[in-house]
Order: structure tokens, then C-alpha cells, then sequence
């Protein structure tokens, strides 16, 4: 068989460089890349030699690859996986830069036969029979040009005329409320309509699903639009929802354009399940639609793969004039990528991969009925009550509807909404206090983001909704065939949510606690109303401003609470304390996280509270430590010269004369009677040192131990902020004390005991010799300790002055 050199050499080429990339990945990944490239080696002016193929490839790399070696550790984001079909499509694109340079006729011939071709298996795949197909870059536009279409029809005298016939009937274009957010104003912005000229439908707000457009309602509009001369042109219909993945009803709203003679175009991810076997009803209506716009390339995971918008229409020149159609063969070479996908795939491929991306949705769905706290799509607004028509058929048609939309779309949507009140059983929003839904809403964005993270395969995200708020959303069809979803990662996926919900739940049941105890610190604790922290709550440590101006309140109000929020952080703790949101409107507060059922919250702000006030009672002493000091100095030496005075007075003259001094103190020796001296720094005075050696003896005396607290009662690999009756299973998840880990133990006690004040009176010497708040016995005997070795005698300033003297007198002692 003849192969064209060219064309080999194309395959060839392609092959290499997709080697050369995926060598660059797996280097990347193992840490060997050596990185000759990077954003200041890149050279300024074009090389006059050039580069071979290789070096480019690895240019390319490093450029796509850059942040990530950057980085300490590996990025989570990694490039979508070609697989060998993400390979034929990329092979399509280099394809037809080389079949654009043949001659013409053969350019004619080749362009419509993979036109013709893949406009064929496209119609018999999704069931649209007797179709055209528009390939465009763009998914939006094909509806322009279907527009363009429908525009060119309805006013004969456009092509001629142009814009001012539009003037004698004001074209309308109808669209759901649950589109594509600003699908509508692109189309008038292309157009050169006026916004005036788009008209939105309301959705359901008694029967059916919440995000189906409201036909009766739609009927009403198209009729007070004619009332009004204008003409109603085009419906934008859904098959899957952009948000909620729901389908409108199809088949009404095409007998509704047929009527008003509309045309109908339907978009959407539920027109994928059209080429499975069995197809729902609501969405098989959309075979009957006038126009509809698919996108392979993300249900099939085919990369740079165009959109294709299927019509019908039986005057080819009016599709060339709105740009369906091209007469330029170049143009028709965008199916080139996705006919040789096709091809690749074959039928049964195809059918496979949206086959599993619909048992991916119902598998995460039926594990989602059986978790609690769980809330799936498909809840209805409460009915009020109707008459005439019989209550059981509507009911019974309104819960098919209602069960078909669910079960049969692939996607699903879920969120955590726990019950806060007997109120809020039936999932009404009057049953949450006031602001409850906007922290449910905090709370599910946390709970996206984590399972995005934990689970990045599973490809969930958030989207937020009207009525519902914000949704965790799972549409395997959009992301599975890229990321590879597996049946094992819904299983993870799963596995994560049960992990987080009951953390969920505890944190929102204890919200209230949190907020009543610290109301109950008011004196010392502002509580902060963060709705958008999905966590325990906030807090704002607030110092006495006595005396203080603005500018140094806010200094002091910062500098005490980072300093609050820095220990906390160090506590041994499961519970995370950090600074909240990056954006947030608070500032100077500590944010506290997520917390399970066995937290102490009434001990954990007891916590909070000792520390603010020890770390403002610390700062305020080293505010006085230099005029403290200072006058601590000049009392001194008037004491000590006092004293000096005193013993010059009682021992008299002869015995301050360094020889004779030394033998009178020897044949009769003098007892003085002064005392030494201890600077106080806590009081910042000085006091005697009888005390003090009345003392030393009794430092291991049993009062010096701790007095009981709640960290001395704590059992045995008990953290913190945990209650003593919590299971035996939390613990052993937040601690693993045991006998090896004593010193650990001990530490952490002492942490405890420092942060709790105790609440007996504390001994007279160990109050003096207090240098902070810290309270705890070790410090305390420390500090003494430290106090006896630096007391002063009076005798010592006048000994230093006379060293043979000194000398003499220790001799004869």
C-alpha cells in the first residue's frame, strides 16, 4: 500500500513531539529534568542559526512546566491525559495544514467527503435525522449563525435592506433563566440587536423542577409580545441545565414554536445520552428541536476538538449567508480532527464512554440517598393547595417528573444541609435562623473545594444556584473522559464525604455554643459575625483602652491578638486557628475551624480569654519595665549608700581601715545587723532578702504543686479542648500518648497549667518574684532561685573599694 512521504513524515513527527513531552512530564515528575530554560534565559531577539526540533520541544516544555519547578512541592494540577484518541485529534489538526497546501480540486474533493462523512455518523449517532452540521471553535457560535438564519427567513428583505426592516417588527429571542449567564447578551452583541430584543422566562416556582423553563408562563410572553408587534424569532431551550443538569419539557415547547412558528434551538450535556440505547423521553423531544449544539470533545475527552451544531433547513443559501455553510474548503477542514476521532472510537467506543460517564452518576447517586445530612437535586418547593383538578393526578405527574429528572441525568447535585430545627424538616428555608443559609452555603463551598482537592480525579465542583445555593455538582460527562473517572474514584469520593460530614455537623451544632460562650467573656472577647468562614466561629481579643488614643488602640488591638493567635497555633491541638478568610472584611480576629462532637467549647474560650489576658498583662509590664528599672536603680543606691552610712556608724572608723580592720574583726569580731536587698522587678521595688533565706529551705515543700486544674485531670493521651467522657475512639484518633511518651505529657501540662491561672492565692515570696503571668511552680522556684543568686548586700559596694581589705578578712575568717 502506497503511503504519501509527507503525510508519514506528518504521523512521524507528531508521535516524536508527543515522546519528547511526555519524557519532560515523567522527568518532571521524578525530580531528573535538568531545567536549561527558564523566564530570564529565554532569549530576547530571534536566533539567526535557528534550533533543531528537540530543543524547541523542550523550550515548550519548560514554558508550560515553569510555575511547577518553581515550586517546593508538585503542583495538583496536572495536564488532561491524551490517550491514543486525544492523539488522532491532535494528529487531525497537523493534517490540515498539510492537506490545505494541495491543489484545489483535490482540496474540493477530500474537504467534503470528511464534511459529508462526519455529518452523517454525527446525525445517525444522536438521532437527528436529515441534518446539516456547523463546525465552529466557538460553542456559541452556532447559535449565532442559527440566529443569523432564522433572521435571514423570517424578513425576506434583510439581505437587501439590512437592519431597517427589523424596525417594523422587533425580532424577540426567548431564553431560559437557568442558561448559560450571558449567552443572551453575546447573541444580541453579534447581532446588533438591542438588549430589549431578548426576553428571559422564568422558571418553575410551583410545579416540576425549580431550573425547567415555565411554558403556561412563556405562552403568555410570546402572546403579549405579538399583542405588542413585535415578532417573536427564536427559543433557547436546555437539555442539562449548565447548573442543575436538568432537561425542560422538550415536547411542549416545540408544539408551543410550532404554533407561534418559532424555531427551536436546544444545547446542553443530556443530548450525550442520545446515542445510548435508551433515552429518557424529555430529552429524546430534543431530536424534534429545529437546531441543537453539541461538544464532543468534552464527552469524549478529545482535545481542541470544535462544537458541532446540527440544524435543518432546506435553503442552502440563506446557510451560506449566515455562515452555516462556507464555500472556502479550508473552512471545512475543522471536522478533520473529530473524523478521525470517529473513526478511531468507532460507534461502540463512543457509545461506551458516555455509557460509563451515565453509571459514574447513578452510582454516586444511589450512595448519596443512604448518607445523612446529605440533601440530592430534585426537592420541589412545599404545593399549596389546589382545586378543580384532581390533587392525586397532579401530584403523581408532578413526582414522574421529578423522579425522571433525578435518576436519569448525569449530573448530580448535592449539598450538606443539616436540619437545625423541628422548622426545617420539610427543607424549607423559613425553618433556619437568621443568616443559617448563607453558612450552609460557607460550608458547602468548604466542603467542594475539599473533595476537589482530596479527590481531584472525580472532577466535582461548585456551582451556586438560585433556590438551592451552593451545590457540590459531579457531571461525569463533561469530566470523566478527560480526568479518566474510575468507578474506584467515586468510591473515594464517597469515602471522603463521610469522613468530612460528621465534622460538618459538629461544627455547625456547636456554632451556637461557641457564640453563647464567648458573649459570656464580653468583658475581654468581641464575638465576629463571619458568615463566610466555614469553621466554629470568630473572635477579637479587645485589651483595656483606658487612656489610649485611636491610632494606639488599633496598635495594640493588632499587635495582642496576632501575638493571641501565635500561641494558640502552637497549642497541641487538632483545632486550627488561623487568620480567615483572604479577602475577608475582619480583621485582627481569630478564626477558628472545624471541630468534632467531643470539643470543649466552653473550655477552649476559657483558653482563649487567659491567654489575650496574659500576653496584655506581659506586654504592659515590658511597657514599665524601663521606668521601673530606672527607678529601681536610684532607690537602690540610696539604700545601699544608707546602709553604707549605717555600718560605717556601728562598726566605726578603725574597723573600715583595710589592716586594722582586719585585726580588730579578728580578735572581736562584729555581727552586723544589715540586710541585704532583692529587686523586685514584677512590684519594682526592693525588698529584704530575710524572706528570702527564711525560704530557700522550703522550696520543695509539698504546697509548691500545681494546683488542679483541667489539664490535671486530663486522662491519659487527652488533648486539648477534648472532653473526658468522649469515646475512646476520638481519642485515639487526636492523641497517641502513651507510657513512652511521659516527657510529652509533662509538657503539655505544663502548657495547660500556664494557660489556665490557677484560682487559690499564691505564696507571698512567689508573688514577688513573679516576672509575667505565667503561674506555674517550675517557673516560680526558677525564678527564685534566680533572685537569691542576684540579691545585693550592702556591705558588697563598700568591700569592692577596698580589696586588700576583702582579702585580709577572708584570710582571718
Amino acid at each position: 500500500m502506497m503511503v504519501d512521504f509527507t503525510l508519514a513524515q506528518v504521523g512521524k513527527n507528531l508521535s516524536e513531539a508527543m515522546r519528547l513531552l511526555g519524557d519532560g512530564q515523567r522527568e518532571l515528575e521524578t525530580g531528573t529534568e535538568i531545567r536549561r530554560f527558564s523566564r530570564t534565559s529565554i532569549p530576547g531577539p530571534l536566533q539567526g542559526d535557528g534550533q533543531d526540533v528537540a530543543t524547541i520541544l523542550h523550550l515548550v516544555h519548560n514554558l508550560l512546566h515553569e510555575e511547577e519547578e518553581n515550586e517546593d512541592q508538585p503542583s495538583r494540577h496536572r495536564m488532561q491525559n491524551v490517550g491514543e484518541q486525544g492523539h488522532m485529534a491532535l494528529l487531525g489538526h497537523s493534517l490540515a495544514a498539510y492537506i490545505s497546501v494541495l491543489d484545489r480540486e483535490r482540496l474540493r474533493k477530500l474537504t467534503t467527503r470528511i464534511l459529508s462523512d462526519t455529518t452523517l455518523w454525527l446525525c445517525r449517532l444522536f438521532r437527528y435525522e436529515n441534518g446539516s452540521a456547523c463546525f465552529h471553535e466557538d460553542d456559541r457560535d452556532g447559535l449565532v449563525k442559527v440566529c443569523r438564519l432564522v433572521i435571514n427567513d423570517r424578513y425576506e428583505e434583510y439581505a437587501s435592506e439590512g437592519y431597517a426592516v427589523l424596525t417594523s417588527k422587533q425580532p424577540v429571542i426567548y431564553q431560559s433563566a437557568s442558561c448559560r449567564p450571558g449567552l443572551g447578551q453575546h447573541l444580541c452583541s453579534q447581532l446588533g440587536l438591542p438588549l430589549s430584543s431578548l426576553c428571559t422566562v422564568p422558571c418553575n416556582t410551583i410545579f416540576g423542577s425549580q431550573h425547567q423553563m415555565d411554558v403556561a408562563l412563556l405562552d403568555k410572553l410570546i402572546k403579549e409580545d405579538i399583542d405588542a408587534g413585535k415578532l417573536p424569532l427564536l427559543l433557547i431551550a436546555n437539555a442539562g441545565t449548565p447548573g442543575a443538569g436538568h432537561t425542560d419539557k422538550l415536547g411542549r415547547l416545540k408544539d408551543l414554536c410550532d404554533q407561534y412558528n418559532m424555531w427551536l434551538h436546544v444545547e446542553g450535556v443530556n443530548l450525550a445520552t442520545l446515542a445510548l440505547g435508551q433515552v429518557t423521553s424529555a430529552v429524546m423531544a430534543a431530536t424534534r428541536s429545529d437546531s441543537m449544539t453539541l461538544t464532543p470533545g468534552h464527552w469524549l475527552g478529545l482535545p481542541a476538538i470544535s462544537a458541532v451544531t446540527l440544524y435543518r433547513h432546506e435553503d442552502p443559501a440563506l446557510s451560506l449567508a449566515a455562515g452555516l455553510t462556507s464555500s472556502q474548503p479550508v473552512e471545512k477542514l475543522r471536522a478533520l480532527p473529530l473524523w478521525l476521532s470517529l473513526q478511531y472510537l468507532g460507534h461502540n467506543g463512543i457509545v461506551q464512554k458516555i455509557k460509563h460517564a451515565t453509571t459514574l452518576s447513578q452510582q454516586l447517586l444511589q450512595k448519596l440517598k443512604s448518607l445523612a445530612s446529605i440533601k440530592t437535586s430534585g426537592v420541589v418547593s412545599p404545593i399549596p393547595p389546589i382545586s378543580g383538578a384532581s390533587l392525586r393526578d397532579v401530584l403523581g405527574s408532578l413526582m414522574l417528573s421529578i423522579v425522571e429528572d433525578e435518576n436519569n441525568s448525569p449530573v448530580v447535585l448535592f449539598k450538606f444541609s443539616q436540619e437545625m430545627s423541628a422548622a426545617s424538616s420539610g427543607g424549607s428555608v423559613e425553618g433556619y435562623c437568621a443568616g443559617e443559609k448563607e453558612v450552609l452555603d460557607t460550608f458547602n463551598r468548604w466542603l467542594g473545594e475539599q473533595l476537589a482537592q482530596l479527590v481531584p480525579t472525580s472532577g466535582v465542583d461548585v456551582v451556586e444556584l438560585d433556590d438551592e445555593g451552593i451545590c457540590i455538582r459531579f457531571s461525569p460527562l463533561l469530566t470523566a473522559a478527560v480526568l479518566g473517572t474510575q468507578q474506584e474514584d467515586v468510591e473515594e469520593l464517597v469515602e471522603k464525604l463521610t469522613e468530612l460530614v460528621p465534622v460538618m455537623s459538629s461544627t455547625m451544632s456547636l456554632r451556637q455554643d461557641f457564640r453563647e460562650e464567648s458573649h459570656r467573656h464580653s468583658a475581654s472577647l468581641t464575638y465576629v459575625e463571619e458568615i463566610s468562614w466555614p469553621g466554629l466561629g470568630a473572635v477579637r481579643y479587645k485589651p483595656q483602652a483606658d487612656g489610649m488614643d485611636e491610632s494606639r488602640r488599633k496598635q495594640e488591638l493588632e499587635k495582642i491578638n496576632s501575638e493571641l493567635l501565635r500561641k494558640l497555633q502552637d497549642l497541641d491541638t487538632d483545632i486550627i486557628f488561623s487568620t480567615g478568610p483572604e479577602f475577608g472584611a475582619e480583621e485582627d480576629c481569630i478564626f477558628v475551624g472545624m471541630v468534632t462532637d467531643d470539643v470543649d467549647v466552653s473550655e477552649l474560650v476559657d483558653t482563649i480569654a487567659a491567654l489575650g489576658r496574659d500576653i496584655e498583662e506581659s506586654g504592659r509590664l515590658l511597657e514599665n519595665m524601663t521606668e521601673v528599672v530606672r527607678k529601681g536603680i536610684l532607690e537602690a543606691e540610696l539604700q545601699l549608700q544608707k546602709a553604707n552610712e549605717e555600718k560605717l556608724m556601728e562598726e566605726g572608723m578603725l574597723r573600715q581601715l583595710p589592716l586594722v580592720g582586719s585585726v580588730l574583726n579578728w580578735f572581736s569580731p562584729v555581727e552586723s545587723s544589715i540586710q541585704g536587698r532583692t529587686f523586685n522587678l514584677a512590684a519594682g521595688s526592693l525588698d529584704s532578702t530575710e524572706k528570702t533565706y527564711s525560704t530557700m529551705a522550703q522550696t520543695d515543700r509539698p504546697s509548691q504543686q500545681e494546683t488542679p486544674t483541667s489539664s490535671s485531670k486530663r486522662m491519659p493521651g487527652q488533648r486539648l479542648f477534648r472532653r473526658s467522657g468522649a469515646s475512646s475512639d476520638s481519642l485515639s484518633e487526636t492523641s497517641s500518648i502513651g507510657p513512652s511518651d511521659e516527657k510529652t505529657q509533662e509538657e503539655s501540662t505544663t502548657v495547660s497549667s500556664s494557660i489556665h491561672p490557677t484560682t487559690s492565692a499564691p505564696e507571698p515570696e512567689e508573688d514577688s518574684l513573679h516576672l509575667a503571668s505565667d503561674a506555674s511552680p517550675e517557673k516560680v522556684q526558677e525564678s527564685c532561685e534566680h533572685t537569691h543568686d542576684t540579691h545585693v548586700e550592702p556591705g558588697e559596694a563598700s568591700e569592692e573599694r577596698t580589696p586588700e581589705g576583702q582579702e585580709e578578712e577572708q584570710s582571718r575568717r
